[in-house]
């Protein structure tokens, strides 16, 4: 913050002083002042390491060669003709007015530094809350005002008002951050000598062509990940403009291609192509750079095909939520019906193909809301209700979403941040050994790994007739991995996972295998890799052993996927603002990884959830709540595409006080009545006795 004050950075400042002086003395003789100038209504200043004429009274600069006294008195005598005969006395009181008028306007055009950290203090807070620019002149400073007025005095709120937050202002100081946080950025990564660069083309809601990058590079002893640039694309998203949006921004910030080591994109002609595609073309600029498939994009392509069967009921799934989601009314109505028969969920999801979590997630909900939905179309008398009444359709319903969960879950464990290939190449290996035993167990008549479909059976005792069917899909699947997603030697990674119970491959040099030999050998490095990440432990061994840790160093650094998860939410806290209204907010990174910024909070009551909602900031409210109740808060935060891990905190409402002093209200007045109409019975009865 300091560099924004102080005015140039300390690293600007310093290769200014060091760089050698470029401007050759010129042999042409310079002008000097003289004093005796003054008499004919000159003074001097300095206009970039020149010294130039300045007329006391119309305060004009006039050029360097203008110092001659013709050429002043030609000036004073035509601009200036009624003060031509002046004594030199009442020029010396022009001097001294026009240098305490110029130190008037330099104190008031000066603004202290204390003001503008503040400034840009409250800027970056704008920023960080995405709010308008005009919220800092119109919201926070009028109440910081208000606030130290009030607990403080006059004179310190009057303080305040130094304060530059004009709209213009924090428009510049979110600039000037944001082009220093960028320049940090470009330090570190020229500085780590190897980085890797993941990049996806994609459409934002307002329907701009974005270029994404992030980059992951070394930075101390770790690896590190951060965004690159976000670039708009002006026409066709082709291999060559890709090249050329990546080309230029490389070269505006001083990153060599040579130092690239790996790239990571998705399947498409444009980014893949190996002659014509992106690859390609980073290819020629930089020989040693490996391009990798991004393996989410592979799992994704191997999940999508359907035997004929399995897709005519995806059919009628998706026939099924946009009869219900495309109709504002239906919506309505089907909403209320959910709520009478107490659904957990009043709502059904929309399939994109766009979002390859989108068929799980569908499938589930369409499964739980199952009789709902029968219910609903026969009341509309719509043909699907057919449908829901067949058992045989619900059983390959709940086949799909145990089968689409297990691949949800998945796609899931392969994002994130510090997600390396051989921790990936793992995964994909393990799921491809889970269908090879489910398509056992499932000709062996055991479907316990497929739980809805399990239940349904179990509840409805039915016979399961769909074994065949799953059969199919599971071998379909099993082909559809070992194309695009070959299963690698196992052992490939094992000398970077452990290399202490690993022995060194068949391809390593001799020099390599020495190397090898030495940190197997160490003690000290055996204890480190207990305490240390993969990255960090290799990082530091690449120190003594340049080509044993340079080599594990290639591999990790390339990205493995061109997705990653949002961060998850922090600082989550819950507060009860009445008996049964709950307040909840947190804090975030802000890193979401992906075109959308939403925060999405459920509030559980067991294993039930009671309320769902969504916001663009992490803040939400929960009213009209069970008294005396105890809830749970689950947040996370959405990308467009991906979820983060939920973080959950437990709140219970207080007792109905309101209903508590009514009820004492109530038996205090039917005390009183009581007293009274007793004393009125007790009266007539004395009455009628005499």
């Amino acid at each position: 913050m300091d560099r924004f004050v102080r005015g140039l950075p300390t690293k600007r400042r310093a290769e200014d002083e060091s760089s050698p002086t470029q401007s050759t003395t010129s042999k042409a003789k310079t002008r000097k002042y003289d004093e005796a100038y003054i008499a004919l209504g000159f003074t001097s200043t300095t206009v970039g390491n020149k010294e130039r004429p300045q007329c006391v009274m119309c305060l004009k600069i006039l050029a360097s060669d203008s110092l001659k006294p013709n050429k002043l008195r030609r000036h004073l005598e035509t601009k200036h003709p009624e003060h031509k005969d002046k004594p030199v006395d009442f020029f010396k009181k022009k001097l001294i007015n026009c240098r305490a008028q110029q130190s008037r306007f330099t104190k008031a055009a000066s603004v202290p530094s204390n003001a503008q950290l503040v400034s840009y203090k409250v800027a970056y807070r704008v920023a960080q809350c995405k709010k308008p620019h005009t919220i800092a002149e119109e919201l926070i400073l009028p109440s910081a005002i208000d606030m130290v007025s009030t607990m403080i005095d006059e004179a310190t709120a009057s303080k305040l008002k130094a304060v530059p937050l004009s709209n213009n202002t924090i428009a510049r100081r979110i600039y000037d951050l944001s082009k220093d946080i960028e320049e940090q950025l470009h330090d570190k990564v020229r500085e780590s000598r190897r980085f890797a660069l993941q990049m996806d083309e994609g459409t934002d809601p307002t329907k701009d062509c974005l270029l994404i990058t992030y980059v992951r590079f070394i930075d101390a002893d770790d690896l590190k990940e951060d965004l690159l640039f976000c670039k708009p694309l002006a026409t066709r998203a082709t291999a060559d403009e890709l090249f050329k949006v990546m080309d230029t921004y490389m070269k505006e910030a001083d990153l060599k291609w040579e130092h690239c080591v790996g790239i990571c994109t998705d399947g498409t002609q444009a980014m893949a192509g190996k002659r014509g595609g992106l690859q390609a073309l980073i290819k020629r600029v930089s020989p040693s750079v490996q391009w990798t498939h991004c393996m989410i994009h592979r799992e994704a392509l191997a999940s999508k095909q359907l035997s004929p069967e399995l897709n005519d009921v995806m059919t009628d799934i998706i026939a099924t939520v946009n009869y219900i989601k495309t109709r504002p009314v239906k919506a309505r109505i089907f909403s209320a019906l959910c709520e009478e028969m107490g659904s957990h969920h009043t709502a059904v999801l929309c399939h994109s193909e766009a979002r390859w979590l989108s068929r799980g997630k569908v499938l589930s909900r369409i499964f739980e809301l199952r009789d709902e939905i029968r219910t609903f179309l026969e009341e509309e008398g719509n043909e699907l209700a057919l449908k829901f009444n067949n058992n045989k359709f619900l059983m390959k319903v709940a086949y799909l979403s145990d089968m689409f969960q297990k691949l949800n879950e998945l796609n899931l464990q392969m994002q994130g941040t510090n997600t390396y290939l051989p921790h990936l190449a793992d995964k994909i290996s393990s799921f491809t050994r889970k269908l090879e035993m489910w398509e056992q167990r499932v000709q062996e008549g055991n479907i316990d790994s497929f739980e809805n479909l399990k239940s349904f059976i179990e509840v409805n005792k039915l016979e399961n007739t769909v074994i065949p069917c799953m059969n199919a899909h599971i071998s379909a699947l099993q082909k559809h991995f070992q194309r695009y997603l070959p299963v690698q030697d196992p052992k490939l990674y094992d000398w970077i996972r452990d290399p202490f119970s690993a022995t060194p491959p068949a391809d390593f040099s001799p020099a390599e295998e020495e190397q090898f030999i030495d940190v197997t050998s160490d003690s000290t490095l055996r204890l480190q890799f207990q305490s240390k990440t993969l990255a960090t432990f290799w990082i530091g061994v690449e120190k003594d052993y340049p080509l044993l840790g340079g080599r594990a160093v290639a591999t990790l650094l390339p990205f493995a996927t061109s997705y990653l998860f949002p961060d998850g939410v922090s600082d989550l806290n819950a507060t009860v603002l009445e008996n049964n209204v709950i307040k909840v907010t947190c804090g975030h990174s802000e890193r979401f990884h992906g075109p959308q910024n939403i925060y999405r909070a459920q509030l559980h009551y067991g294993s039930d959830t009671l309320i769902y909602k969504e916001n663009t900031e992490c803040e939400f409210e929960f009213k009209d709540l069970s008294y005396s109740t105890s809830y749970t808060v689950e947040v996370t935060a959405f990308n467009g595409e991906y979820e983060s891990k939920p973080n959950t905190v437990d709140v219970a409402t207080l007792y109905n006080d309101r209903a508590v002093i009514g009820f004492l209200v109530f038996i205090i007045t039917f005390s009183a009545v009581a007293v009274v109409l007793y004393k009125i019975y007790i009266k007539k009865r004395r009455t009628s006795r005499k």
